[in-house]
């Protein structure tokens, strides 16, 4: 990533321009999501999975942390002992992300087992700790994605208690997931699921902290739905952040740019898109990969389109099966050409459901 680029990013966090940005989502976005992604929006802030930091001090560094996506990504990472993350952001310096994000929200068993993720909202002095051991490390942005609360906590002094202490370590921002995570008696999925949101919480949290950069998750489901969710009644939010909707229907991602960015050029040529997917993927067969790592990422996109379900169909039974290559990309295009070039001639776009 261009040093540009990151100031760009520098830039819009510190003066409050509004940013968009795809939720980090484990086993999701991985570095073939990001790449996939990428090609449909230039400027949306892109996050990796969760990567534990003891995975970074003891694990294969290259495995875990590299990254083509041209433009701005973030780190996420997990942990709760500061000395180790913020080895681990030392760690994981050579590689060109612009922001640090520490994980205070994901409910899994794996997570709750580590003491991290959601069980962190329970203790804000040690997460406050944290960032600042990460603040130490790095001159990039740290960043705190987080829940509500946890159990049975009022969401109201357990998101302030949160936001104090890592505000106070000099946390450049806080994403919301507006909902509460609940560790015991709920599925990771329930837990994105069945928790109420709460919109409302996350503007008092802005209407007392005007000057703090705060941004929302949880429940988007479009763009136009991330787009009116970033101003309540009497405040404007600094950010959004859109998860499982960018991921099941990536094709909205076409309209990003235009919607939060201003930049009206012309949205992602199919054919392009198509093409590219192809060369990375054969790029990643090359080096002893399958294509169903980089496929299994694709087949939401062309949601709502003529031949969206052979799209599908292909992706998951052909790119699966050994020694499969590109041209099983190409072959599912094949399946969806006519919706497109109905598409081009003013029927349905794919940037929102009609």
């Amino acid at each position: 990533m261009s040093p540009q680029i990151i100031a760009m990013y520098h830039k819009a966090l510190k003066n409050r321009e509004k940013l968009f940005a795809v939720a980090p989502m484990i086993d999701w976005t991985d570095r073939h999501c990001r790449f996939f992604h990428r090609q449909m929006t230039r400027h949306a802030l892109l996050y990796t999975e969760m990567v534990v930091a003891d995975a970074i001090l003891h694990g294969d560094r290259g495995r875990l942390l590299d990254d083509d996506t041209p433009g701005p990504v973030a780190l996420q990472l997990g942990g709760s002992d500061p000395d180790k993350l913020a080895k681990a952001v030392e760690l994981a310096a050579p590689w060109p992300y612009c922001e640090i994000n520490l994980n205070v929200g994901c409910p899994s068993d794996r997570v709750q087992s580590g003491t991290f993720g959601a069980c962190l909202m329970r203790d804000p002095a040690l997460v406050g700790r944290c960032i600042a051991a990460m603040k130490s490390a790095t001159t990039l942005p740290v960043t705190v994605k987080c829940r509500l609360g946890v159990d049975d906590q009022d969401i109201g002094p357990a998101l302030d208690a949160l936001a104090e202490a890592v505000w106070e370590a000099e946390a450049d921002g806080v994403w919301v997931h507006a909902r509460k995570a609940w560790l015991e008696g709920l599925s990771p999925k329930q837990n994105r699921e069945v928790p109420p949101l709460d919109y409302g919480r996350v503007y008092r949290l802005k209407r007392e902290n005007p000057s703090r950069f705060i941004g929302l998750n949880g429940g988007l489901e479009s763009l136009n739905h991330a787009l009116g969710a970033i101003e309540g009644d009497d405040v404007v939010l600094d950010a959004v952040m859109l998860g499982r909707a960018a991921y099941q229907t990536p094709g909205i991602l076409r309209d990003a740019d235009r919607l939060f960015f201003g930049d009206a050029r012309t949205p992602v040529n199919w054919e392009g898109l198509v093409e590219a997917m192809a060369d990375h993927a054969a790029a990643h067969i090359q080096s002893g990969g399958r294509l169903h790592h980089v496929t299994r990422h694709m087949t939401g996109l062309f949601h709502g389109f003529a031949g969206a379900r052979a799209w599908r169909q292909i992706l998951s039974t052909e790119a699966v099966k050994p020694g499969a290559g590109p041209q099983v990309l190409f072959a599912a295009f094949e399946k969806v050409k006519p919706g497109l070039a109905a598409e081009r001639h003013g029927a349905v776009s794919c940037g929102e459901p009609a």
